[in-house]
């Protein structure tokens, strides 16, 4: 079987896109290896929930899991997997779906594998709302919150209106993000420096990032924000396509550039702080999910979905890692995630040097 991936280009055995018809007339084309890859992520990924409802003090079968979340469990296991597990885990996986997600929007819209909420500075601009809020007026969980996720949004807007020149160009971004991240970080420092000794450990306990103790509360408003965007950013994937091209490119297939821009960016945004705002700034899933879903489904394009899922894996893979794999001593998942993306980063970075790309 010969299939065309470009005009004048063909390359023999590989399976390209197939179209998918849905009632209403509505067609879709649906890469058969993307689609493939995104299934074996999704039950990866419910599996491994199975896993890490079960993972505790009181450890608990995995049919026993699946028993009790069906209705028939037992009335000490519902309480500890309704009450106590079962929120944090739904927290790590729209944690990581959101991030994902963000970071594909992030890293298409830049043209840079490097164009990541981590080093753009959005989620340092949700650590200084936050900041504020623990640290000048004492303010509850609620609040931090909502502050993290206003100083997310005022970071994501300023970053925007910095970069803008006739359009926003991906390395200018970039350059921008990285400043911003900067000058944020000077002002976390000092607030800390400001801090009594009660609200530093509290402000630091949220910088690590953590999904310790993470109940329906932040359940519910992390679903309703992903329940609304997720499927808004996903309406511009074909969009966003075009717009990796270039953007004279996608001007003359139809595309409005500037306007579909700014709708996934303030979308990446709100994902990003949204996720910050229930688990504090966890570092480097919006960076790796992104690069690790491409080549596993080998697409030129971005992969919102496939980003989002492979997200919410890498996430419940490092909260499992932060409970079982350092012994007694439970390590932030924050920290986890840390250090892998600190190696993933230097990686990356070699790679893209021996591409020429830096």
């Amino acid at each position: 079987m010969t299939v065309t991936d470009a005009p004048g280009k063909a390359r023999p055995g590989r399976a390209g896109p197939r179209p998918v018809h849905l009632p209403g007339g509505i067609s879709l084309r649906v890469e058969r290896r993307a689609l493939g890859v995104g299934v074996l992520l999704l039950v990866l990924a419910l599996a491994l929930a199975v896993l890490l409802i079960g993972t505790g003090d009181f450890d608990i079968a995995p049919w026993d899991v699946v028993q009790t979340l069906l209705g028939n469990g037992t009335p000490a296991h519902d309480f500890i997997i309704n009450d106590l597990r079962l929120p944090r885990v739904l927290v790590a996986l729209l944690v990581g779906a959101a991030l994902g997600m963000a970071g594909a929007v992030f890293q298409s819209v830049s043209r840079n594998p490097l164009g990541s909420p981590d080093l753009l500075g959005f989620g340092y601009g949700s650590a200084v709302g936050a900041l504020v809020v623990i640290i000048l007026f004492n303010g509850g969980a609620g609040q931090v919150a909502v502050g993290a996720l206003l100083g997310g949004l005022v970071a994501g807007l300023a970053v925007y209106l910095l970069a803008y020149k006739q359009g926003i160009h991906g390395y200018r971004l970039v350059l921008v993000g990285i400043g911003a991240s900067a000058m944020l970080i000077a002002v976390i420092q000092y607030l800390l420096t400001k801090a009594q000794l009660v609200e530093a450990t509290r402000a630091m306990v949220w910088l690590t990032g953590s999904l310790a103790g993470r109940d329906w509360a932040q359940v519910w408003p992390l679903l309703g924000v992903c329940a609304v965007l997720f499927p808004l950013a996903l309406g511009q994937s074909r969009a966003l396509r075009m717009i990796e091209m270039g953007d004279d490119a996608a001007y003359a297939l139809g595309v409005r550039v500037e306007r579909t821009r700014l709708l996934l960016m303030v979308a990446a945004i709100l994902l990003t702080t949204a996720a910050s705002a229930a688990a504090g700034p966890i570092s480097f899933v919006a960076l790796a999910a992104p690069q690790l879903a491409r080549r596993l489904t080998r697409s030129p394009g971005a992969g919102l979905l496939t980003a989002a899922l492979m997200g919410a894996v890498l996430l419940l893979v490092s909260d499992w890692a932060s409970q079982r794999a350092f012994g007694a001593d439970q390590l932030p998942v924050g920290v986890v995630t840390g250090l892998v993306g600190g190696v993933y980063l230097l990686w990356l970075l070699v790679t893209e040097r021996k591409a020429g790309r830096i």
